[in-house]
């Protein structure tokens, strides 16, 4: 049980020194990154919604 308390420990304690070695991003990179991302998957919805009106199209073609 002492072990596992020890592990436990000894990987909290690393954790700890990992994460005062994380940059931050700035506030503006990130809103400048989201943006980009919205602006991505939107064409990308956009994209596969009028690729399925197509398709319903020509599939609709052929019955």
């Amino acid at each position: 049980m002492n072990e596992t308390i020890n592990a436990i420990q000894t990987y909290l304690k690393g954790v700890r020194a990992e994460w005062g070695k994380i940059i931050w991003p700035e506030k503006r990179q990130v809103i400048a990154e989201t943006i980009f991302v919205i602006a991505i998957v939107f064409v990308f919805t956009v994209s596969v919604y009028l690729m399925d009106l197509i398709f319903k199209g020509l599939f609709g073609l052929i019955k």
